[in-house]
């Protein structure tokens, strides 16, 4: 089995040595110090493209034969077309960057760049051994990602399906209305609760606050609307919640409402399943999935 590097943007840069589908050794954090409040939003694309170039190559012990890099957006051959997370990436040629970044270091691999919810796909179908199923997942964060492995071409920005026909639903980053990041993401809840933190706010429902528990019902009945939507696109099977917010998920409220959304009989045939938080799933995922899907 080769080696490979697997590296995730979010909102710090880590990286990891990818061997036999699992990560070998520990993931490294770039930079050291990040700024706690804004973490990479506020580096410029060409210094952010350095810092990977740096953590791809801090991280090369072994000799790899590829490197993947996972981050949010919609990415198509290499270029970054909007990152609504990561602004300055807009437009960029992310993968000729880092190429370029990796040859003035002396490292010529193959590099690829992913969605960082594709990444979390694959890592699961890698670490399980199922990289011969369909896998997808949800992404609770920042913003909300929907992966899925095997990659199949189409944006699949899943965080940004309208689930809401209200115009005031109106909080996502992108500008987008009713879309499931507006309602879920961590930042859309801060503009919404100005005066509470997204953790305060689900605090405050489990207390009785009734404004706070009408909005945490919104906010289960939004991912099931788009999880029951996937269903209808796709077809029933298994689907994974995880990410850095998972523990705000109810998984028997999220249940009730998909059983009040899905109605076909072949459609009934979904699972659902929590993941705690795994910050090397997604660099395995990335890892693994540049040893076998070249996309620059």
């Amino acid at each position: 089995m080769s080696n490979s590097v697997g590296v995730v943007v979010t909102t710090r840069v880590v990286a990891g040595f990818i061997q036999d589908h699992r990560l070998h050794g520990e993931l490294r954090e770039f930079p050291e110090n990040p700024d706690p409040t804004n973490g990479l939003i506020e580096i410029p694309a060409e210094n952010l493209c350095d810092i990977i170039c740096d953590a791809i190559v801090s991280a090369s012990a072994g000799s790899p034969a590829a490197a993947g890099i996972a981050m949010p957006g919609y990415l198509h051959q290499g270029v970054m077309l909007d990152s609504p997370n990561l602004p300055q990436l807009k437009g960029a040629r992310v993968c000729d960057s880092i190429r370029a970044g990796l040859q003035k270091r002396g490292l010529n691999l193959n590099i690829s760049v992913f969605n960082d919810a594709d990444a979390v796909a694959a890592g699961i179908a890698a670490t399980r051994g199922q990289l011969d199923r369909q896998i997808r997942v949800w992404t609770i964060g920042n913003g909300i990602g929907y992966g899925r492995y095997p990659w199949t071409e189409g944006p699949w920005e899943g965080g940004h399906m309208v689930v809401s026909l209200d115009p005031r639903e109106k909080y996502c980053g992108c500008g987008g209305l009713g879309h499931l990041e507006g309602i879920m993401g961590h930042r859309a809840m801060r503009l919404r609760f100005l005066d509470m933190e997204p953790d305060e706010v689900f605090a405050a429902a489990r207390n009785g606050d009734r404004r706070c528990a009408e909005f945490v019902d919104l906010w289960h009945r939004a991912l099931a609307s788009a999880t029951a939507s996937q269903i209808h696109l796709e077809g029933a099977g298994r689907f994974y919640y995880t990410g850095r917010d998972i523990q705000r998920l109810e998984l028997p409220r999220l249940k009730n409402h998909l059983y009040e959304m899905i109605k076909m009989s072949p459609l009934q045939s979904y699972t659902v399943e929590v993941l705690s938080e795994d910050p090397s799933l997604a660099a395995i995922g990335a890892g693994v999935a540049a040893l076998i899907d070249h996309r620059c």
